[in-house]
């Protein structure tokens, strides 16, 4: 009995091997697809989620640019994550720029916040990218005492406040490559000091060489991709850039906790003080009512960016 139970058995693994050896090839084929395609992301369900389509939000001024009264959101503005995003490579002339005549100048309050992917090459000496200050967003020009409003990344690739003429803050608070993060600047009225967010962590700072207000020059064009060329020449970003909100007031640290956790399709958290808005969900126009719509130059807009986004 016990001779036949063991013969039955070898009988029962030789079928396993042959089975094995017949769909083994097809059972790792599968496995590695699986694999891949989990690495791609392809199974975030966030691919499933509903998407915003370009412009299914924006800010309604009743009484034309500029104006705040009875101001209200229009639209699709519950968050759904966008369509696209703007994708900047980072070694041409690839940036976007739009007039400034609603922002913040002078020593005026401010807030600055985007949502940004930054590749490993965002650092391109041959285009004269030397790694000191890759632009995000700023505008204003460095004319005599005068500065930009600038938020970069920076060597090792830290959040960075670029100022001129010492009205600089730097940050020890990293900006991971190949992951969406969220930043912002908040800035109060004639302050000496600035304080940056990375997700859901800040950090106060002085200027650098001493304390004094920003004196933003106003006029000039906003850069979004870039630094403004009037103080850091070509220093491209090279990676994906959302969501680009710029206020005329300083954003406490709970109104920025709550842009961050509304996630890469929130809406801005105060329109009354809103200046300029850009979700660069296939376009690069201005859905703040201000009607300072960009222009575009080298850069394109990518669908394939979901993968790589983990929702806050």
């Amino acid at each position: 009995m016990k001779k036949r139970t063991l013969l039955q058995g070898m009988a029962g693994l030789q079928s396993a091997m042959e089975y094995l050896m017949t769909y083994g090839w097809s059972i790792l084929i599968v496995a590695v697809v699986l694999g891949a395609l989990a690495y791609l992301g392809v199974f975030n369900p966030l691919y499933f989620a509903p998407k915003a389509n370009p412009g299914s939000c924006q800010v309604y001024r009743p009484n034309g640019p500029g104006t705040a009264y009875d101001i209200n959101l229009l639209g699709v503005c519950n968050g759904e994550i966008p369509e696209f995003v703007a994708a900047f490579n980072g070694n041409v002339y690839s940036y976007i720029t739009a007039n400034s005549l609603y922002l913040p100048s002078g020593s005026g309050a401010r807030t600055i916040t985007a949502w940004i992917y930054a590749n490993e090459s965002a650092y391109n000496p041959s285009f004269g990218n030397d790694g000191v200050n890759i632009g995000i967003v700023g505008w204003g020009e460095a004319n005599g005492e005068d500065g930009v409003s600038d938020l970069t990344i920076n060597i090792p690739n830290a959040l960075f406040f670029l100022g001129c003429n010492w009205h600089d803050v730097s940050s020890g608070m990293a900006v991971s490559s190949k992951k969406w993060t969220f930043i912002a600047a908040s800035y109060a009225a004639g302050a000496e000091s600035m304080t940056l967010y990375v997700n859901e962590k800040s950090q106060s700072n002085g200027f650098i060489s001493g304390s004094y207000p920003l004196n933003t020059a106003p006029g000039s064009k906003l850069y979004i991709g870039t630094t403004d060329g009037g103080c850091v020449n070509e220093n491209l970003f090279a990676g994906e850039i959302s969501n680009v909100q710029i206020y005329n007031t300083s954003l406490d640290s709970a109104s920025i906790n709550s842009l961050y956790m509304e996630g890469i399709g929130g809406a801005p958290i105060d329109i009354g003080n809103l200046a300029a808005w850009y979700p660069l969900n296939g376009d690069t126009k201005d859905y703040s009512g201000n009607g300072q719509n960009g222009a575009a130059s080298e850069m394109n807009f990518t669908s394939s960016w979901i993968g790589s986004y983990t929702q806050p």
